[in-house]
């Protein structure tokens, strides 16, 4: 009997194997804790130095007084809906009772933008403007690796239009939107606009990353698509595709995060409902509460940043062929 595949010396060596996993991830919990823990202490003696026109800089314990107070009046805000609904349907009872054959318009509630609602349209807005940028430059970007001499003629305008700021987007964008008027089609004006900002300003790595991928696809890889006649189509799909992979997936990352920081200056300018907005508008209105507010929609800013990150992480790992390749 071959003592390596004893069930005990199996048994040990799974427990063996799960003890150091969850050894691994403690560590890793404990050092990001106390990365936070560490964030939050300099944040409290910063804070308690710094004083500002409009008074003591919020520290971390204001911030989360704020945030209760943004879910309050998001919760109030939910009831006010439900109470308007609530008496259009007791209108219409009423209105029946008297005349079956009453015919009764619901109107809709106007709900005034909270704070999570503001996120879920930045996020709206970031993710229509990702995909749009993505749809562009994944194709373009394969076109021009398998090409050297579309290599050479989209080269210089993808180095000339990468490094321009979103600010100087922004007007030409407006100028373009408010001519063309897409509103109707598309939503209203401002939200065409920032999608339109961020669809120009987070393309351009995902372009350059799919062309250099598409371009390093390994000689062997070439070959065994040459000796085997592959079509142009399939060679694309079996042969360049997975190999490029993850250069893509790198390219999407950084698209995504540019987009989201993009986002936020573009409706801060173009006054489009959102995180953007939101920050701007209480630094507008300078009251004691608008420095905690502010504070808030940043770290809100900075965790979604991170969540979309992670989520297109996940992504990379379930679509990469390389399953050992190791992803941060």
């Amino acid at each position: 009997m071959n003592i390596l595949k004893h069930p005990a010396l199996s048994q040990w060596q799974s427990q063996f194997s799960s003890t150091l996993f969850w050894r691994k991830q403690l560590k890793q919990s404990l050092l990001t804790l106390s990365g936070l823990l560490v964030f939050v202490l300099c944040w409290q003696l910063a804070s308690s130095q710094i004083q500002t026109s409009l008074g003591q800089f919020p520290g971390p314990a204001q911030a989360a007084a704020q945030w209760s107070q943004l879910v309050d009046e998001y919760q109030a805000e939910k009831q006010r809906e439900d109470a308007f609904h609530r008496r259009q349907l007791e209108r219409h009872s009423a209105m029946l009772a008297e005349d079956p054959t009453a015919e009764f318009t619901s109107l809709p509630y106007r709900a005034r933008p909270t704070f999570f609602s503001q996120i879920l349209t930045s996020l709206h807005t970031v993710l229509t403007g990702f995909v749009l940028a993505s749809l562009i430059a994944i194709p373009l970007g394969m076109l021009i690796g398998l090409s050297n001499n579309l290599y050479q003629v989209f080269n210089p305008l993808i180095q000339l239009f990468k490094p321009i700021s979103p600010l100087a987007w922004l007007p030409l964008v407006t100028l373009i939107v408010s001519s063309v008027d897409l509103s109707s089609a598309w939503g209203s004006r401002s939200f065409v606009v920032s999608v339109c900002t961020v669809m120009l300003c987070s393309l351009w790595p995902t372009l350059l990353n799919t062309a250099v991928g598409v371009s390093q696809v390994p000689n062997d890889l070439l070959n065994v698509s040459k000796v085997l006649r592959l079509s142009w189509w399939r060679h694309l799909r079996i042969i360049v595709l997975p190999s490029a992979v993850p250069m893509i997936f790198t390219g999407l990352r950084l698209s995504l995060g540019i987009a989201w920081m993009v986002l936020i200056a573009a409706e801060m300018l173009a006054q489009n409902p959102g995180l953007g907005k939101f920050v701007w508008d209480e630094f507008q209105n300078g009251s004691s509460d608008s420095l905690s507010r502010i504070c808030v929609a940043v770290l809100v800013i900075g965790l979604l940043g991170f969540a979309l990150d992670r989520l297109m992480l996940m992504l990379q790992r379930k679509v990469n062929w390389d399953k050992t390749a190791v992803s941060r």
